[in-house]
């Protein structure tokens, strides 16, 4: 069942608290996956549809030291992939980027999911429906809250000239606990190069790129 609205706290699914396994190592970067982090990196989440294109588009960026698909912005603890397409765990297919600040700057990944899919759908991306695949911005800290806040008015501005009436409905909240995903899920388009991978941009939709 496609839901198109999220479960309140005491509907969603109860979840469990073994915690899912993590490979050691990106199969790209080469990088861990999992924290504790060096000190200087920084983290963030999207959401941008089907994390696994999402993903792709980052561990491509000179800058990000790692990446990995999971699940957040939820209620339901350590869920499963069927569970979160329920639509009963709240949770939204997300994206973990671990970035160098000094090596790539906050607002040039910001860019990245902007013009990497489309932010004006509500719950869904391309074909793919349901509240997993809303577009979302998920900070760790207040510097990173100013720049998306910032980023999101920029952007809504090429909007407002290029297709009056047009409006951003991504999700931007505090980050909540990352629950990592099913290890085939990490990485999947290197693993398996002609996995489905709906690459909406905005070139593809007509929406203007993100204003320089």
């Amino acid at each position: 069942m496609r839901m198109m609205h999220l479960p309140d706290p005491e509907e969603a699914l109860p979840g469990r608290s073994l915690s899912m396994a993590v490979p050691a190592r990106h199969e790209v970067l080469g990088n861990q996956l999992q924290p504790p982090f060096a000190e200087g990196l920084k983290q963030i989440l999207f959401g941008m549809g089907c994390f696994w294109g999402a993903e792709k588009k980052f561990w491509q960026v000179p800058g990000v030291y790692t990446t990995a698909v999971g699940y957040s912005a939820g209620f339901t603890k350590n869920p499963l992939y069927e569970e979160v397409c329920s639509g009963m765990t709240g949770h939204n297919e997300v994206v973990l980027v671990v970035y160098d600040p000094l090596a790539v700057s906050l607002e040039y990944l910001l860019t990245v999911f902007w013009q990497g899919h489309n932010p004006t759908l509500g719950m869904r991306q391309g074909n793919d429906v349901g509240t997993q695949y809303r577009s979302g911005i998920y900070w760790f800290d207040d510097e990173q809250l100013l720049a998306v806040e910032h980023s999101a008015r920029c952007y809504q501005v090429a909007l407002d000239n290029a297709f009056p009436g047009k409006t951003i409905t991504t999700e931007i909240l505090a980050a909540r606990e990352f629950y990592y995903a099913e290890p085939y899920h990490q990485q999947y388009l290197i693993k398996n190069p002609g996995g489905y991978c709906p690459d909406i941009t905005c070139q593809a939709t007509g929406l203007p790129a993100f204003p320089s």
